[in-house]
């Protein structure tokens, strides 16, 4: 039976050309890159061809870019880099009320260890609201973390607005978690003026456990590990040269443009077909991210139709994997009530997704109200 594989704001399948790749690695070049004989230059010569590859596609210089274990790593860095570093300066942090966990927890534990930590609100298409982000700057503010795209609704953030604002009024470090935006829309952090950047592998079909951190050349933070002298101290440790050079071959693959259009096409068809039904409520905003539709099923908690669907093996989520099952407190920042949090669905969309696992998504949703609830049409 055909398997449709909705979730891939939560995972992407690795691509073949990613996968070969890292095999040929892990079974010929081996080395450490840190070694010094030609085993090692090998793998330390993957490396940098993928720094210089993963760079490229942020238009930014290889010497910024740094690898790390995946975003919940790079997002951790800043957070509490920046905080241990400028805490001299200031203890005031913002980050938006609908950031990832990673950030969102990290700003919970800075907040628990004595720090100044605020969250912008959102209005209701989960778009940050600027006038009330600028009266939360002060001269205090230390740093302040947007996510480019929400990883729950799809929701577009203005970095380039969000960042002009925190620079005329302090000198806070500006953080964008880029990981559901990359691959998909540009990356353009020289230009937005932002600092940091964190963006992850196996979002944009690479391997699981590596990502990437862009740090501006200005930028100043405590390292969050320490013990070697791999990539300038910084993050310290053996690099991961197969899932390195893994990222690096899924990147080379980006289509932006060609793939945003082919997921439009998708979106369009998702919408209609799900309008169709009686009771699917529609989360995301028009303007949000087209790879990514959160909805509400009425009357149906989301964990029950997310058990029926995988009967009919389709795949999606309630919200954030992170969250493991938690209500959305991005949802309910968006001021959806409790009710339609409960029923929430996430469906997310890849190049490799087609008309035919849309079809086989609203099949199971209207057949699931049915057994389920008893709705009909």
């Amino acid at each position: 039976m055909r398997i449709s594989y909705l979730d891939n704001s939560a995972t992407t399948k690795v691509s073949q050309k990613a996968a070969d790749l890292a095999y040929k690695i892990m079974t010929q070049y081996y080395g450490n890159p840190s070694s010094l004989h030609s085993m090692g230059i090998k793998a330390e010569k993957y490396i940098e061809s993928a720094r210089e590859c993963i760079a490229e596609s942020m238009s930014v210089s290889a010497k910024n870019i740094y690898f790390t274990s995946g975003s919940t790593e790079s997002n951790n860095t800043v957070l509490f880099g920046v905080a241990d570093k400028l805490k001299r300066r200031g203890n005031r942090i913002i980050v938006s009320a609908i950031e990832h966990p990673s950030v969102y927890e990290s700003a919970q534990e800075l907040k628990r260890r004595g720090y100044d930590v605020v969250f912008a609100p959102v209005d209701k298409n989960g778009i940050v609201v600027l006038e009330e982000l600028e009266k939360l700057i002060f001269n205090d503010t230390i740093l302040v973390s947007v996510m480019y795209v929400n990883n729950e609704t799809g929701s577009i953030q203005p970095v380039d607005q969000i960042a002009k604002i925190v620079k005329a009024k302090s000198n806070a470090y500006i953080h964008c978690d880029c990981v559901q935006a990359y691959g998909k829309l540009l990356l353009k952090p020289k230009k937005w003026n932002v600092d940091f950047v964190s963006v992850s592998a196996h979002k944009v079909h690479g391997p699981k456990g590596v990502g990437a951190l862009y740090i501006s050349d200005n930028a100043k933070f405590t390292p969050l590990l320490y013990g070697g002298e791999q990539q300038r101290k910084i993050r310290p440790g053996t690099e991961a040269a197969p899932l390195i050079a893994g990222f690096s071959a899924a990147v080379s693959e980006f289509d932006i443009n060609s793939n945003l259009e082919y997921i439009k096409e998708l979106n369009s068809y998702a919408i209609k077909k799900l309008s169709s039904i009686d009771g699917v409520t529609f989360n995301s905003n028009t303007d949000a991210l087209p790879y990514i539709i959160n909805i509400s099923v009425d009357s149906i908690k989301s964990e029950t139709m997310l058990h029926f669907l995988e009967t009919q093996n389709v795949f999606i989520s309630s919200s954030s994997a992170c969250a493991k099952g938690k209500k959305s407190y991005v949802l309910k920042a968006m001021g959806i009530s409790d009710n339609m949090i409960d029923c929430a669905l996430r469906i997310s969309f890849s190049k490799y997704n087609t008309k035919e696992d849309i079809d086989a998504l609203s099949d199971g949703i209207y057949e699931g109200l049915k057994t389920l609830a008893r709705i009909k049409r």
